[in-house]
This record gives structure tokens, C-alpha cells and sequence, in this order.
């Protein structure tokens, strides 16, 4: 597939929108807005996931081994300076457990001893578990007909979450795989679906696609409205066919930076936690205003993660020769 930089952007402002989530919760500020950017990621991925397999047809197998190579190793490096860091006593809130540590590496939604959410060790792992059992149903659904495998994981994630509004349960696995969030990712498969038809609005509605998802994030900000999945998750589904939209109307031009950032936005949401929490604690006990504070923090963030981008998660990729998705 060729590169569309409006995807590229738009990966780039979800990563970005989340550092800005978790810096300004561990600074005492309020950008809770910015978790929304993982609802965009999902969108994103089930368009990019819906396209790349209706164009290369690969085989369960095949799109499995591909994902494993994108997303295992560079998180399982995450996970283990987390255990390291824990072991070591860097992170004093953080218990571990045989069990937990296990369910952590193998995507498997557990609840973590240190706080009783359903968290792996990296906390914000907790998205690459809807990933993975994303990327696991969509692996079964190759074996079906095209034509069927749209319509079959849809109507399985409507009944999970049908299920998970019906049944009352804290079963961890029944919270995870039951929450309407996965519907993002089929929201996401019908944006690919109009992009390979060719059926996707005019830029007109593009444009007004985007601002009516970025006004809907601003006003839920702004006026401290409560907001979920059932406001952002479709908010997010506006702002990413907005952005295709474009792309398909003349195409979205390429910005080295935001391409690069693009790239490097997995890395990002792996490991800003760590630059945040160091940089946080050693500006806090140097005295440096909040303000101030808050810009290293966001930038020390950002530029750890783009190293781990160049300096672990592309050299690991390439360990494993297989064709790149």
C-alpha cells in the first residue's frame, strides 16, 4: 500500500495526544482528552489492516507472523526494563507477580497486583491486548470467502458487546474482549472497504468530516463534558474518513516531521512513560516550574520514543525477514 501521510499524521497526533494525557497526569495537570488518541488508533488500524489483506491476500499464517514481528519484540523490550525497573525497586508502586508477568507478555487481560485493573505491566499495553485479539479474529476470518469476512467480524464484536452490556461480570477476560471499543476497529475495516471501493466521501465532506471530530475531542475538553467510547469512538471514525477522504481526493502532501513521528508512533506510546516519570521527578526536585516542566516532559518523551524507534524497533523488524505489514 502506499504510504498515505494523512494516516501517517494521524498516527502521529494520536501518540502525541497521549503523551500529553500522561504528562499532564503525572504533573497535575488535566488533558484527559488526549486518551482519545487510542481510540483513533484503532480506527486507523482496522483500515489499514482491512486494506493491506484485501490487497496481498495473505494467509492466516502470514498476517499473523507479520503482526508478531510489528508489535511483540520491541514491546516485549518495554515490558522487561519494566520488570528490570521493578525488580530493581525504580518503580515502588509496582508488585509483581509469576502469573501477571506471564499474562503481560502473552496479551492475555489479567488483573495487575499493584493496582487490581485489568493492566499488564506496562500499563499502557493494555491497548496491544484489543490489538492482538483483533488481529487473532481478523487471522480466522481469512479463511472465510471475502465477501463474508466483513460481515463476520462485525456481527462477533456486536454480540461481544451486546454480551458485555447484558452480562455483569469482573472477569477480566469478559470486561476486555465485551468492550464496545472493539468497534472501532470495525468502523475502521468499513473505512478500507469505501477506500478500496472508491466510495469514500468528497474532500468537501472531508474537511467537514475532520473539523466536526476535532471540534466534537475540543467541545468534550473545553466543556469538561464526560465522554467514552460511545462519543469518541465515533468521533474518531469521522476525523479518520475525513483524513481518507483527502487522500482520495488529491491526496495529502508529505511533511518529513509528521511523516517520520508517523513511523515512530508505536515506539512513542511504548516508551514515554519511562522519559516522563524520570524527567518528572528529577524536575520536580530541581524546582523547575510546572510549565516548564511540562514542555521537557512532552518533548523527552517524544524524543525517547523516536530513539527507540531508530535504535531497537526497526533493527528488530529487520531480524525477522519476513514481508513487513
Amino acid at each position: 500500500m502506499n504510504t498515505l501521510y494523512g494516516i501517517q499524521y494521524l498516527r502521529a497526533a494520536a501518540a502525541i495526544a497521549v503523551v500529553l494525557f500522561h504528562a499532564a497526569e503525572k504533573l497535575g495537570y488535566s488533558f484527559a482528552i488526549g486518551a482519545v488518541g487510542v481510540d483513533v488508533f484503532f480506527v486507523v488500524s482496522g483500515f489499514i489492516m482491512w486494506v493491506i489483506a484485501e490487497r496481498r491476500s495473505p494467509t492466516p499464517t502470514s498476517f499473523l507472523r507479520g503482526r508478531i514481528r510489528r508489535i511483540v519484540p520491541v514491546y516485549w523490550m518495554a515490558t522487561a526494563v519494566m520488570i528490570a525497573g521493578g525488580l530493581a525497586g525504580l518503580f515502588p508502586n509496582l508488585r509483581l507477580s509469576i502469573g501477571h508477568v506471564l499474562a503481560s507478555f502473552l496479551f492475555v487481560p489479567a488483573r495487575s497486583p499493584s493496582s487490581g485493573e485489568v493492566w499488564p505491566v506496562l500499563v499502557q499495553g493494555w491497548t496491544l491486548n484489543y490489538e492482538m485479539f483483533f488481529y487473532v479474529v481478523f487471522a480466522a476470518a481469512l479463511l472465510l470467502p471475502r465477501r463474508w469476512r466483513f460481515v463476520a467480524i462485525g456481527a462477533l464484536f456486536a454480540a461481544l458487546v451486546v454480551a458485555g452490556q447484558v452480562i455483569d461480570s469482573d472477569n477480566a477476560l469478559l470486561l476486555t474482549y465485551t468492550h464496545p471499543i472493539i468497534l472501532e476497529f470495525v468502523t475502521g475495516m468499513a473505512i478500507g472497504m469505501l477506500w478500496l471501493q472508491r466510495r469514500v466521501p468528497g474532500r468537501l465532506t472531508g474537511i467537514l468530516l475532520i473539523m466536526a471530530g476535532l471540534g466534537g475531542f475540543a467541545a468534550i475538553h473545553l466543556l469538561g463534558l464526560p465522554f467514552d467510547t460511545w462519543t469518541c469512538g465515533p468521533l474518531a471514525t469521522a476525523l479518520v474518513l475525513g483524513v481518507v477522504s483527502l487522500e482520495a481526493n488529491g491526496g495529502i502532501a508529505r511533511a518529513a516531521l509528521p511523516a517520520f513521528l508517523g513511523d515512530a508512533s508505536y515506539s512513542i506510546y511504548l516508551w514515554h512513560t519511562f522519559a516522563i516519570s524520570v524527567v518528572a521527578k528529577v524536575g520536580m526536585a530541581a524546582g523547575i516550574p510546572m510549565p516548564a516542566l511540562m514542555v521537557c516532559a512532552v518533548a523527552s518523551a517524544i524524543l525517547v520514543g523516536t530513539i527507540g524507534y531508530t535504535a531497537l524497533e526497526r533493527p528488530a523488524t529487520r531480524l525477522w525477514r519476513q514481508p513487513a505489514w
